[in-house]
């Protein structure tokens, strides 16, 4: 039977065509991803003897292959310990893409493989050798290129990383040791400036104290002459010393009335500063306890109906239409200005908020005293308007310290879309502060007779309380 199958052409599905036409250029198969052909793909060396298209392994039986190559072994149609088909006694020299096997010759005409896919043996295992022979040329291209990553770029990174650390450490020491330096120089400064004070202050108390005890030696002197005088002089000579008697009145009266001066004083700004009082409020206000050591809050019974706050108590909204239902009645509520306290009381320490201005074109923040007017549309009730009041005021594109109805017109580079506000009860000082550009946009000392509540006030978008 196997010499009258040699001895006779392969017929194909159509006239003409034989079993060597099956046969494509190895280049075309060398194309192939290498997982294409390990699964089965129709490739450009693989051809269906029935002349109809080649089938992948999405459609036909592709997907089945490994069942189909387990139930064929187990039928016995192929040994694995022997290279011959065992139905039709041929060499096993093709390969069936479909079920993943290799057929002979009669297995692909009119065998269980007639019409599959199938390719010459010879033409599959050089498609596969060529196919792993480019990709381990690739894989030996790619870890020359990872070689070349670890020897050079990572290596030159690593150098890169050593210099620029070093010289990042020293631009941060160069900086601390220069602001150091600058903060001791301003120290000694400001220290010598108190010493100066201080001695200048004790100067004049001593020449006062010197002055005031001569003058009230000469007064005591006077006095007991002319009590003596008075106690011991007959009628008749006391009548006729009547000019001594108006010398020593006038002498006594040419002693002047005592009056304490600010000359006695220790004036406040000898410890004035810009570089320590920006200093100051930059650690105060970005430093580890940032925003202060407690959380401020609005109180809403203080809330303008012209104003919505947020359910976490930190944002004021400005109503551009009044609402329908006001409020209920409080006396601590403002009822004209659009205007709304904290519910901290600070009267003692040091305190520190921040507030988020934003894009609002129109707000105050300060502080005032908690027994503030709230009720009309006077100045008593209008922050920055009356001396209970000390605000950072804006106005389209105005900035200025109001307090007692006076404005101090402020120079800001920058709008500001926060500012940070730090009082500082032991020193009686208040100050607004710009913590993106660590630029102080006012500081002012006052005497503060009561406890201060934090206030604001908002007629353009909204503004935030940060905690």
């Amino acid at each position: 039977m196997s010499a009258e199958f040699t001895a006779c052409d392969l017929t194909l599905g159509e006239p003409g065509e034989t079993l060597n036409a099956v046969n494509k250029s190895k280049n075309m198969e060398s194309e192939q991803p290498i997982f294409t052909v390990m699964t089965g793909g129709g490739g450009a060396g693989e051809k269906r003897l029935d002349g109809a298209k080649p089938s992948f392994c999405g459609g036909g039986g592709g997907g089945d292959a490994v069942a189909l190559t387990a139930s064929d072994n187990e039928s016995g149609i192929f040994s694995g310990e022997s290279e011959f088909c065992v139905e039709h006694e041929s060499e096993l020299d093709w390969f069936c893409g479909t079920e993943q096997k290799l057929i002979c010759s009669h297995c692909a005409i009119v065998g269980p493989c007639h019409g599959h896919t199938v390719t010459p043996l010879s033409t599959r295992v050089t498609t596969i050798r060529n196919q792993l022979v480019d990709v381990c040329e690739k894989m030996q291209l790619k870890a020359l290129r990872i070689e070349k990553f670890i020897n050079q770029t990572l290596t030159a990174k690593d150098q890169r990383l050593l210099a620029a650390a070093s010289r990042t450490r020293e631009q941060v020491l160069a900086q601390v040791s220069a602001a150091r330096e600058a903060l001791e120089e301003e120290e000694q400064r400001l220290l010598e400036e108190v010493q100066r004070e201080e001695e200048r202050v004790e100067q004049c108390l001593l020449t006062q104290r010197a002055h005031w005890s001569q003058a009230m030696g000469t007064l005591s002197q006077t006095r007991s002459r002319l009590v003596h005088m008075l106690t011991h002089t007959p009628d008749a000579q006391l009548v006729t010393n009547i000019q001594d008697i108006a010398e020593r009145v006038e002498e006594a009266e040419g002693v002047g009335e005592p009056c304490d001066t600010e000359q006695l004083n220790l004036n406040p700004g000898c410890s004035d500063s810009k570089l320590l009082r920006g200093l100051w409020a930059t650690a105060v206000l970005l430093g580890p306890n940032a925003y202060g050591s407690v959380n401020i809050k609005f109180d809403e019974r203080t809330v303008s109906p012209l104003l919505s706050l947020s359910e976490d108590l930190c944002t004021l909204t400005f109503l551009r239409k009044k609402p329908r239902k006001s409020p209920p009645y409080d006396p601590s509520r403002f009822d004209c200005w659009p205007n709304a306290l904290g519910s901290l009381s600070m009267s003692s320490g040091t305190h520190s908020w921040m507030v988020d201005v934003g894009d609002s074109g129109a707000f105050k923040v300060g502080v005032c005293y908690a027994s503030m007017e709230r009720k009309g549309s006077g100045n008593e009730a209008r922050l920055g308007h009356n001396s209970q009041s000390w605000v950072l005021s804006h106005y389209d594109v105005d900035y200025s310290f109001c307090h007692a109805g006076k404005k101090v017109a402020l120079q800001v580079v920058k709008t500001p879309r926060r500012i940070g506000l730090l009082l500082d009860w032991p020193s009686q000082t208040l100050l607004f502060y710009d913590p993106d550009s660590s630029a102080v946009l006012h500081c002012v000392t006052q005497h503060f007779s009561a406890p201060l509540l934090p206030a604001c006030a908002v007629t353009d978008r909204s503004i935030t309380v940060l905690n």
